[in-house]
């Protein structure tokens, strides 16, 4: 019997990358458990769609997520990316990307709202 996962290479990747958004391609293909090359691709697929954008930092890539952006498949659409990785314990930089909560850092909405209570 196959071994299966009920998340794809794609998400795999995007939740490596909200983890860390300076993580090499190296590493997330370690993590992934997949090709350096086949990173390489899905970050590329992913940076194309405009779920991802690349920044370079010296020699290295830094990656920017949008979490705002909803899911591809049709019976995921109504929810956004942000959501997928909260429910996965990996948290998306808030708007602008400039870490977790964006502007506030006392929010861990994805969406970037505050907390009003």
């Amino acid at each position: 019997m196959t071994d299966w996962t009920f998340l794809t290479n794609h998400a795999h990747v995007m939740v490596c990358v909200a983890r860390d958004p300076g993580m090499l391609v190296r590493e997330i293909a370690t993590e992934v458990g997949i090709t350096e090359r086949a990173t390489q691709r899905i970050l590329a697929e992913l940076i194309g769609a405009g779920y991802l954008e690349r920044d370079r930092d010296g020699r290295r890539n830094r990656y920017r997520l949008h979490p705002e952006l909803p899911l591809r498949h049709p019976l995921e659409r109504h929810h956004l990316l942000g959501e997928l990785l909260s429910a996965l314990g990996s948290p998306p930089p808030g708007p602008g990307g400039s870490g977790p909560g964006g502007s506030d850092p006392g929010s861990s909405d994805p969406t970037g709202a505050t907390d009003s209570s």
